[in-house]
């Protein structure tokens, strides 16, 4: 058996930044196991797998655009949540499957997410608002991340907030030392140059540290936005690979803008 696989850049500023995902089209389902193994095999952060069937309790398509059935494999874990895979995701289907289209939807573990391509060839992706609540700092997640909380908050991740953009990228996580969490951690602070800035660290989940993580802006987007006043905001996330988004907050969605680019196409070959 042969399936295509596509490797994507998201949120890319310049070449070999953004995250990269893995994008395998399918005809129907493989089984879950055989999912993982490919997504451990791809060692990638995420790797997105998508088809054309979707399941009985999606619904009607939002639209008379291209809809599909996404889900999201980190080498560990299927996830709930992951912004760059879905744009990846976007890209191949507008680009190779779709190219007369300017939307495509994907039902998903977090409901209908929706990406737009616009005339600049940007990529404009839906995600939901993810609450927080202020909570005091775990001591054994500060000591493993080596940073100085200024305010800590629990969401889809634990996000601990410093006090300056250096912090964030001095941060040099113990990931033997991380305590159990649901997910994962995001330090960020008001950047320098940007409005806000961050890192992601998922061992837990088999990701030390993503480089773009779009389900990570679903949960700060709200927090920067109440703290500086402003439903527009440009974001930085400061991995080795560095990304850019430009991002807004309309009511209980989350828009987050970037560019993507094409790595590799290749086949991949399953033994049955």
């Amino acid at each position: 058996m042969e399936v295509l696989l596509h490797q994507i850049d998201a949120f890319v500023d310049a070449p070999f930044s953004g995250n990269p995902a893995a994008v395998m089209p399918l005809p129907a389902w493989l089984p879950d196991g055989l999912m993982q193994q490919l997504a451990e095999e791809n060692n990638l952060a995420e790797t997105a797998f998508y088809t054309s069937r979707l399941p009985p309790d999606a619904g009607a398509p939002p639209g008379e655009w291209p809809a599909f059935h996404l889900r999201w494999f980190t080498p560990a874990v299927e996830v709930d949540m992951c912004g760059h895979a879905t744009l990846a995701a976007a890209a191949v289907v507008l680009e190779d499957i779709h190219p007369g289209e300017d939307r495509v939807s994907f039902f998903t573990r977090s409901g209908w997410l929706h990406v737009d391509r616009t005339d600049d060839d940007e990529y404009v992706l839906d995600l939901p608002v993810v609450g927080h609540t202020e909570v005091d700092p775990d001591p054994a997640l500060v000591a493993a991340l080596g940073v100085r909380p200024v305010r800590a908050f629990t969401s889809m991740d634990e996000i601990i907030v410093v006090a300056t953009e250096q912090e964030v990228r001095d941060a040099r996580p113990d990931f033997a030392a991380f305590p159990p969490l649901a997910r994962g951690a995001i330090v960020t602070a008001r950047g320098d140059h940007d409005d806000f800035v961050s890192r992601f660290f998922a061992p837990g989940v088999g990701v030390s540290e993503d480089p773009v993580t779009g389900s990570a802006h679903a949960q700060l987007v709200p927090l920067w936005s109440r703290e500086l006043g402003r439903t527009d905001l440009a974001a930085r996330q400061l991995s080795r690979r560095g990304g850019a988004l430009r991002t807004e907050l309309s009511d209980d969605r989350v828009l987050l803008i970037g560019r993507c680019r094409r790595y590799l196409d290749g086949v991949v070959q399953i033994t049955e």
